[in-house]
C-alpha cells in the first residue's frame, strides 16, 4: 500500500466496498514499516499480533459507513495510554509499563474501529525537539536519514513522513506537533487547548499539553481531529464547544480572497535565509490567490522561551513527582533504605533532559525564587496572550515560519540545551495562548533541500479558518505531493 496515493476517504470507501479488506491492508502496512524500520526508527513498540487480530474482526463485521477509521492502520505516541499495549515515554523509568486504560483519544478512535500499528518514538516525556532525547534510540528524518525528525512527537512524523501511517497521534505542549511535521513536510495541527481531553496523557506540562494529528494532508487531519475532539468528563479542562465538522467546509469552493493575514516582524528575526525565501514565497502566493498580508507586531515574542521553560518545567516538576520507585515503574536494585529507594530510582530512571527540567522547575517553585521566576513567567504569559488578542481583532490568521532552521544534523545540538530551546522561539508562544495552530508543508529550502513548514495561527476555537488557509494552500500548491524515498515516491 502507498498512502502517497490515497487518502482516509478513498481508503474508506475501498474498505466498504471490499476492494481491499482490512486484514490485507494492515499486513501490507506492517510490511512496509518492516522495510523501513532499521532505517528510520519510528516506532518504540509495534502492535502486530493485536493489530491483525482486530482486522480480522473487522473483516468479519463489516465496515459501517458513519465510521471513518474503521479498518484503518494509524500509530499513536508513546506518552498516550494504551490499554494492554506498553507505554514508555520514551524512558528507562517507564520502560515495562502496561497501562490499565486507554486515553480518551485512543478509546475514541476504538469506538471508530482505528487499527492501531503502534507506539512512536519520542523525546523523553516530551521533552525534547530532535527524538534524541529517547532513553532507547534516535528517530532518523525520512527525508535525510543524517538529520533528526524534530520533537517531541519524532517517531509519529517520520513515521507519516516515511509512509508507513496515514496519521499518528502526537502531543504538543511548545511545538511537539509542528515542528516535527516542518521538518518531515508534512501536516501538523495543534488543537485550541481544551478542544481535545488529555486524560489519559502522560503529563509534562499540564496547562500547555494538547493532542492532536501528523497527517500527510490537510482534509486527513482535519477528519481525524473531529474524531478525537470534543468534552471528557474525565478532563475538566475539555471544552463544552460543539466540534464542527472541519472536514466538510473543505472544497473547491475554500479561499482566501479576503483572508486578513498578519505576519509579524519578529517571526522573521533570526531564521536562517533559505527558511525565510521559502516563507515569503509561500505568503507572496497567498497574497496572488486575493489574502491581506499586513505586517504586525507580537512584541514578547523573544520572551516566550525563557517565560515557557519556566513555567512548563515547574510543571513538569509537579508531574514527574510520582515517579519514585515505589508505585509503579522503574526501581533501583539493591537499595539500602527508603530514601535509597527515591534517589537512586529517579537517577537511573531519568535521562539528562528530564533531570535538567525537574531541577529548573523545583528552583523556580522554591520558596525564595517562586516571585522573581515562576510568578514573573505567568505575567509573561498573560502579555504573549494580549499580543495575539491585539492582532486577532483586525486579522483572521497568523502566518510565519514553524521554525527557524530545517531539520539539523544528528548530534549538531544535543550537547547545547540553550541552542536546542531556541528551536522553539516560534512555536511557544502558541501553546502560552491556547491556540490552534498547524504546520503545512511550504517548500524546500534551497540550500539542502529539506522541507520547510509554514506555520497557521487562529483564534481560540477558530480551527476552521487555519484548516481553510492550509487546504487552500495545499490544493494550489504541489508541495505536499513530493515524498522522501523511503515514502514511496519521488
Amino acid at each position: 500500500m502507498d498512502f502517497y496515493q490515497t487518502d482516509l476517504s478513498q481508503l474508506h470507501d475501498d474498505l466498504k466496498n471490499k476492494k481491499i479488506s482490512a486484514t490485507e491492508l494492515t499486513k501490507e502496512t506492517f510490511d512496509h514499516i518492516k522495510k523501513n524500520e532499521d532505517q528510520v526508527k519510528a516506532f518504540i513498540t509495534l502492535n502486530e499480533e493485536a493489530a491483525m487480530k482486530k482486522a480480522a474482526e473487522i473483516d468479519q463485521q463489516g465496515i459501517s459507513e458513519d465510521q471513518l477509521t474503521s479498518g484503518i492502520p494509524l500509530a499513536v505516541k508513546d506518552n498516550i495510554l494504551t490499554k494492554g499495549l506498553k507505554t514508555t515515554a520514551a524512558s528507562k523509568i517507564l520502560e515495562n509499563f502496561n497501562p490499565v486504560y486507554d486515553a480518551t483519544v485512543v478509546e475514541k478512535l476504538n469506538n471508530n474501529g482505528f487499527i492501531n500499528v503502534g507506539k512512536t518514538n519520542l523525546d523523553e516525556f516530551a521533552m525534547g525537539s530532535s527524538t534524541e532525547n529517547s532513553a532507547f534510540f534516535t528517530t532518523h528524518n525520512p527525508w535525510d536519514l543524517t538529520r533528526v525528525p524534530g520533537g517531541s512527537s519524532g517517531g509519529s512524523a517520520a513515521a507519516v513522513a516515511a509512509g508507513d501511517v496515514l496519521g499518528a497521534l502526537g502531543t504538543d505542549t511548545g511545538g511537539s506537533i509542528r515542528m516535527p511535521a516542518s521538518f518531515n513536510g508534512i501536516v501538523g495541527m495543534k488543537p485550541t487547548y481544551g478542544r481535545v481531553s488529555r486524560w489519559g496523557i502522560i503529563a509534562f506540562g499540564s496547562s500547555f499539553d494538547q493532542v492532536g494529528w501528523l497527517t500527510r494532508t490537510v482534509k486527513d487531519n482535519a477528519l481525524l481531529t473531529q474524531i478525537i475532539s470534543g468534552n471528557d468528563e474525565h478532563d475538566m479542562t475539555s471544552s463544552l464547544k460543539e466540534v464542527p465538522n472541519w472536514a466538510a467546509q473543505l472544497n473547491d469552493d475554500t479561499n482566501v480572497k479576503g483572508l486578513r493575514i498578519a505576519v509579524p516582524k519578529e517571526y522573521f528575526e533570526g531564521i536562517n535565509d533559505d527558511v525565510h525565501e521559502v516563507i515569503k514565497n509561500a505568503l507572496d502566493h497567498l497574497e496572488s490567490l486575493g489574502a491581506v498580508i499586513d505586517e504586525v507586531s507580537l512584541p514578547h515574542t523573544k520572551y516566550g522561551v525563557p517565560a515557557y521553560y519556566i513555567l512548563a518545567s515547574s510543571e513538569a516538576s509537579s508531574n514527574l513527582q510520582r515517579y519514585d520507585g515505589i508505585r509503579y515503574g522503574f526501581r533501583a536494585k539493591d537499595v539500602k533504605n527508603i530514601e535509597d529507594v527515591y534517589v537512586r530510582s529517579r537517577t537511573e530512571g531519568f535521562g539528562e533532559e528530564v533531570k535538567r527540567r525537574i531541577m529548573l522547575g523545583t528552583f523556580s517553585l522554591s520558596a525564595g525564587f517562586y516571585d522573581a521566576y515562576f510568578n514573573k513567567a505567568a505575567k509573561v504569559r498573560r502579555l504573549i496572550a494580549q499580543d495575539f488578542d491585539n492582532v486577532f481583532k483586525d486579522h483572521d490568521v497568523i502566518l510565519g515560519a514553524t521554525g527557524a532552521s530545517t531539520a539539523f544534523k544528528i548530534g549538531a545540538e544535543i550537547d547545547d540545551p540553550q541552542t536546542m530551546y531556541m528551536n522553539d522561539v516560534l512555536t511557544v508562544p502558541v501553546n502560552m495562548a491556547g491556540l490552534p495552530a498547524m504546520s503545512v508543508p511550504a517548500g524546500f529550502s534551497a540550500k539542502n533541500g529539506m522541507p520547510v513548514g509554514l506555520q497557521i495561527i487562529g483564534k481560540p476555537f477558530d480551527e476552521q479558518t487555519v484548516y481553510n488557509t492550509a487546504y487552500v494552500f495545499e490544493q494550489t500548491t504541489d508541495v505536499h505531493k513530493k515524498a522522501p524515498k523511503l515514502g514511496g515516491q519521488n
